[in-house]
């Protein structure tokens, strides 16, 4: 039974959904905490995301299928955040509807203090654009431009001039370390590099948030370790609101926060932990 968090873990107090055998595991907060009205007027200063009461539904050969369950976290500015759970947890559709890609059935996502659900198309497209990174599995890289081009992109896109977008392109890449590879093509990079690049184009933008779908499912565990670090240093050093969604408890040990989605309920959102065997037993402690 995981009983106490770690000495070695900071981060916020966490919550759970879970009751029964789970109810005592980092059950820190006032019950009044934890139940949080639905049209809230809270102070947005700290807070790059604010999701209460979530709920998606998809229809699928005529069957609803619900992905999320009353989804209720807050994501301060400067966290490094992991999003873990099974296939089908609803994972993937969180971050998609914290990122503005997904609408929500029920619920609220606020965004830097704006309610997502007030914006139209147009504008949630100019807040992807100009306001939020992403990071995916595949890369994503356009085969026919080089290194820079592909990270000058998104701002070429929005109307920067390239003789403007390039040299922030270069800053990017050199602090991805990839400034040696700026007109060299993704075919001739690894998978490890490439994905450097794909981070690379969406810290271009000096988004308020960068989110990862799975950003080292597609590395081995050597290049996903070094992906792990980078996303670490870019939160810690750079002061960057980070949330990634991953399998693996590899990188949920070098995140401040760690969130459990079982069935669209979040079972777990608490400090995460270096110590692996830790991670392991409370992961299997939320299964139950």
């Amino acid at each position: 039974m995981v009983g106490s968090k770690p000495d070695d873990v900071g981060g916020p107090v966490a919550t759970t959904a879970a009751e029964g055998s789970n109810s005592e595991v980092f059950r820190t907060r006032e019950a009044a905490e934890v139940t949080r009205p639905l049209n809230p007027a809270p102070n947005f200063q700290d807070d790059v995301v604010r999701v209460v009461g979530l709920t998606k539904v998809f229809a699928h050969n005529g069957v609803e299928v619900q992905a999320l369950r009353g989804v209720t976290i807050e994501v301060p500015r400067r966290q490094f955040v992991t999003i873990m759970g099974p296939s089908g947890s609803g994972k993937s559709t969180l971050l998609h509807t914290i990122g503005g890609i997904e609408s929500p059935s029920t619920g609220e996502v606020w965004f830097d203090g704006q309610n997502l659900a007030g914006l139209s198309d147009t504008e949630l497209t100019l807040l992807r654009r100009r306001r939020v990174g992403f990071i995916f599995q595949s890369f994503n890289l356009l085969p026919t431009l080089s290194v820079v081009d592909n990270v000058t992109l998104p701002l070429v896109l929005d109307g920067t001039p390239t003789r403007d977008a390039t040299p922030k392109a270069i800053e990017c890449l050199n602090r991805v370390g990839m400034g040696h590879r700026l007109h060299h093509l993704p075919s001739y990079l690894s998978g490890g590099e490439q994905q450097r690049v794909a981070i690379a184009r969406a810290l271009v933008i000096h988004p308020a948030l960068l989110l990862g779908d799975e950003p080292t499912g597609n590395l081995d565990s050597a290049r996903g370790h070094d992906i792990t670090q980078l996303l670490s240093e870019i939160a810690h050093q750079d002061g960057q609101t980070v949330v990634v969604v991953t399998h693996d408890i590899r990188v949920a040990s070098q995140a401040d926060r760690l969130i459990i989605l079982f069935d669209g309920v979040v079972r777990y959102d608490g400090p995460s932990s270096t110590d692996l065997d830790w991670l392991g037993t409370l992961w299997l402690e939320m299964s139950q």
